[in-house]
């Protein structure tokens, strides 16, 4: 039989998970991870052991509507089955959502080409009664009132090619912090809720949850839209806003090239910008 290469999409509800990827810490019990759920799922749906590989690392508590995933199997397996059988055997909070065969060069890291996340917050919260409830999974909160108009002043200012080691934590293990923002936008989506979409061609750790901080606190008059320009220079995590708590962050989609376009643009990019190693972003 031959072997196909499988493209998943996968949503899922990160309350519950410890992140995307497997961990098996030392003399423990594996964590619960989005990655192990649907692997284990996979494998009893074409009946061997096949790897699970996802497009973007996604935090303890972050939710996604459009990971990514691939894997190779030998199995016949209709492909338009796929969706139903995997999800029949996975746990209520993750769903397959559709399924394709692609290439067999197809990279479900290298050829992404860009990525989009949302950042949803309530504001204006001060009071405890008035803070999410029913919605406090997918919803962060901050006390303060926003200036949407400020918000976006200084969201515009984070887009295009920049050094982003302000945005991200310490010992976040790239060698480029590189990043191009192709779009950042405020959105106020009802009575005192506000949502934070971030396109690019890559994120580094916590960098949208740094994002989201940093337009928050803008917002609320706690620092300057010049500020952005400081932090994009300094190149220090203290000139950036506080890392939002992950429920309010979901990675909505990816967006696939051609075989090799996303490392090979990349790489570009960074060559082009710092001079420096070959840095891919997978989160």
């Amino acid at each position: 039989m031959a072997k196909r290469r499988i493209k998943l999409t996968v949503a899922y509800d990160g309350t519950d998970f410890k992140g995307w990827q497997k961990q098996h810490p030392p003399g423990e019990e594996p964590l619960r991870t989005a990655q192990d759920v649907l692997e284990k799922a996979v494998r009893h749906v074409v009946r061997e052991e096949v790897s699970v590989h996802g497009a973007s690392r996604t935090d303890s508590g972050v939710h996604a509507e459009g990971q990514v995933a691939a894997f190779d199997t030998q199995s016949e397996i209709d492909v338009e089955r796929l969706p139903a059988a995997i999800s029949s055997r996975l746990p209520d909070d993750i769903r397959v959502t559709s399924a394709e065969v692609v290439a067999d060069t197809f990279n479900v890291i290298g050829d992404v080409e860009a990525k989009a996340y949302r950042y949803r917050v309530a504001f204006g919260r001060r009071e405890a009664q008035d803070r999410p409830l029913f919605n406090r999974r997918y919803v962060a909160w901050v006390p303060w009132d926003q200036d949407q108009c400020l918000m976006q002043k200084a969201a515009t200012m984070l887009v295009g090619a920049h050094d982003f080691a302000s945005f991200t934590r310490l010992n976040h293990g790239r060698e480029s912090t590189i990043r191009t923002i192709h779009a950042c936008d405020i959105l106020e989506t009802g009575d005192r809720e506000l949502t934070i979409t971030v396109e690019g061609d890559g994120f580094l750790w916590n960098m949208v949850r740094i994002i989201a901080g940093t337009l928050v606190e803008v917002g609320a008059g706690r620092r300057s839209v010049d500020s952005i320009d400081h932090a994009l220079v300094a190149a220090d995590r203290a000139t950036a806003g506080v890392t939002m708590p992950p429920e309010g962050l979901s990675l909505l989609w990816i967006r696939y090239g051609l075989p090799g376009s996303g490392r090979d643009r990349q790489l570009h990019a960074n060559r082009a910008a710092q001079g420096v190693g070959d840095d891919v972003s997978k989160s």
